[in-house]
């Protein structure tokens, strides 16, 4: 993958670029250097449900949760947003159906095949093993 292409971030990657912030420096660089961030709406549910998640475990200092919803915030400002369409969902019924692929992750799939299509060169960045074993079966 290419530094500075256009990028998808699937909730996964984002978590790991904000939240748990220098333990994933390659994923950090990628995003930083990224010209076009793209997203499903989704994932803004998902980090906002895993960081109500973590404050309710008590497991990360309520000053890190602060700075993580701040970096969360100035990210999705840079996103492009996609919205989970009727499309969207209908092609997430019907993806990778050999391949152990969850609900959201499904949905996380069809929303950067359909922005592939608009956006020449965007590529799919994830921490998620199951959703990239989907990813290139469907290229």
């Amino acid at each position: 993958m290419a530094a500075g292409a256009a990028l998808y971030l699937d909730t996964s990657v984002v978590l790991r670029a904000t939240l748990e912030r220098g333990t994933t420096p390659e994923i950090e660089q990628r995003v930083a250097a990224a010209p076009v961030l793209v997203t499903s709406r989704l994932s803004l549910v998902e980090s906002a449900r895993a960081l109500l998640r973590v404050r309710a475990e008590g497991s990360v200092p309520e000053s890190r949760l602060a700075d993580a919803r701040r970096e969360l915030d100035g990210l999705w400002n840079r996103c492009e947003l996609w919205e989970l369409s009727p499309a969207v969902c209908g092609l997430a019924a019907l993806l990778a159906p050999d391949k152990p692929l969850r609900t959201l992750d499904a949905l996380h799939l069809a929303t950067f095949i359909l922005a592939r299509g608009r956006i020449e060169g965007l590529q799919l960045l994830t921490a998620d093993h199951r959703l990239e074993d989907a990813a290139s079966s469907v290229k």
